[in-house]
């Protein structure tokens, strides 16, 4: 496996500074943002460290930093509400997307991480016929491409403009296999986040087994549950009111175990810190020792590759 950082909690540095905080802290790869240029929508949105737009320029400038710092691209990540029910923002998102699975074919990453998006409004039947509409011609282009279209299980629930359903579909295995039966094609598959099924109730090491072959790229994301204050609002409310991202050891995932199943299901890719513990949020100094921190931490369960720095 290769242990890497997503790139979204660096907003500020260049695409450069990016590579030269993975190569000086440890790392061995980084996922890219590659979100259009503009304001960002919501935290962790609209950050864009690879211009899409521009490829040619991108990929000779991604192929010099790659060889010069030693550092991987894991995989180009985009994450935006494709279902959404405003037509033009969710047109806008797919034909993005297309681009940015162009892009991971024409840098050899071969690797788009992404959501599924939702109509929070509807119910997942009310929401599916647009969801086969929207994502068969992007899997097809993925295919075509031979680029792998990693969905993170993330709900997407944040406020109550999002409740009941969220802005992203794939929050669950009944889902996934209906999702991957559906739509059929090898390079579709999951960007997997074990954080998202702790504070949902689920097991979070069971689809390290399940969907061992859909497991195409993985976040590492903690979760601490707060028992008094959910005994306050209760599983309807929203899912910030009770639980916290946090860095990786401190909440509730055993990463000694997620690691230990994870490899024995096969996956040797990558693995990339997503840093939204707002503790270490407050300056780019606190955001660059929660990578640091990050990375100290899962080198025990992830060594540094043969002949790695």
């Amino acid at each position: 496996m290769q242990l890497g950082f997503v790139s979204a909690i660096l907003p500020e540095l260049s695409l450069e500074e990016v590579f030269a905080t993975a190569a000086a802290q440890g790392y061995d790869c980084v996922e890219l943002m590659c979100w259009p240029q503009g304001k960002a929508e919501r935290r962790y949105a609209g950050v864009s460290h690879l211009d899409v737009d521009h490829c040619d320029d991108a990929v000779r400038e991604v192929d010099a930093l790659v060889s010069r710092f030693g550092v991987s691209v894991s995989g180009l990540g985009y994450y935006p509400n494709l279902l959404s029910a405003d037509g033009g923002e969710a047109d806008r998102a797919r034909q993005h997307l297309e681009k940015v699975i162009r892009a991971a074919a024409q840098l050899g990453v071969h690797q788009a991480n992404t959501f599924v998006g939702r109509d929070p409004a509807r119910s997942l039947d009310d929401n599916w016929a647009r969801f086969l509409e929207t994502w068969k011609p992007l899997v097809d282009l993925a295919t075509a491409h031979q680029v792998r279209i990693g969905i993170e299980n993330c709900p997407m629930l944040f406020t109550e403009d999002e409740w009941p359903g969220g802005k992203n579909l794939a929050t669950s295995p009944a889902i996934w296999r209906r999702m991957f039966t559906d739509l059929p094609s090898d390079y579709f598959g999951l960007n997997y986040d074990p954080s998202h099924m702790v504070w949902q109730q689920m097991d979070y090491l069971r689809p390290l087994e399940d969907f061992a072959d859909r497991i195409f790229h993985v976040h590492a994301k903690d979760v601490r549950i707060d028992p008094h204050r959910l005994d306050e609002v209760g599983i309807l409310a929203t899912p910030l009111e009770y639980h916290v991202p946090k860095l990786p050891g401190l909440g509730e995932i055993d990463w000694g175990r997620f690691f230990s199943v994870l490899g024995d299901s096969g996956y040797r890719g990558p693995v990339c810190v997503e840093v939204e513990d707002r503790a270490y949020e407050d300056s780019l100094a606190a955001r660059r020792q929660a990578l640091q921190q990050s990375c100290d931490y899962l080198r025990q369960f992830v060594p540094r590759p043969p002949g790695g720095a």
